[in-house]
């Protein structure tokens, strides 16, 4: 597959994702807190809440772009579980660092992380989609962090674990329970 066609689908994917993820940050309010909308959409202003929003819509983007990279693409799922592992890791790495510094978050600096990240995971996505097919033991590393990545993000909203991670300070809850 031509550089330019995935280079093109990756950019066009990090607008999406950072569209369609801030997007979810009002959805669950806009549904009137309905339980299954927590599965995708945030439910408070929790660091992990923050970092579904660039998860799910990622996971939605490379689902669109499976048909279209499938039969050149080999280790598709493997270039893409590692970018968008990428994207928390990024957003978490910003948000501890600066806070550590200004003892509190601010707005645009939060909102440019995630931007950031998204573009940063799409690009290591495109890097690795243009490069040789991994070896089998990269790609079962791959798939055991895709069911990772889908089983914190589906199960830790409803039962988060009592860290600073999850923890909402302006509602001083964990996930959605209240």
């Amino acid at each position: 597959m031509k550089k330019a066609k995935v280079l093109t689908w990756e950019l066009i994917g990090a607008v999406v994702i950072s569209l369609l993820g801030t997007l979810l940050h009002y959805v669950f309010a806009l549904l009137g807190e309905w339980p299954p909308a927590a599965l995708i959409a945030a439910v408070n202003e929790s660091v992990w809440e923050h970092l579904k929003l660039a998860f799910w819509p990622a996971l939605i983007y490379a689902l669109i772009e499976w048909p279209f990279f499938r039969k050149h693409i080999r280790h598709f799922w493997a270039a893409k579980a590692i970018g968008i592992f990428a994207m928390p890791v990024i957003i978490t790495s910003i948000f501890y660092s600066y806070t550590a510094f200004t003892g509190h978050h601010i707005l645009w600096v939060d909102i440019s992380s995630f931007v950031l990240a998204v573009f940063a995971g799409q690009m290591i996505s495109c890097g690795l989609l243009l490069r040789q097919p991994f070896t089998s033991g990269i790609k079962i590393l791959t798939v055991i962090l895709w069911i990772m990545m889908i089983a914190a993000f589906s199960l830790f909203t409803f039962f988060p674990p009592h860290a600073p991670l999850f923890y909402d300070h302006r509602t001083d809850h964990y996930g959605i329970m209240k």
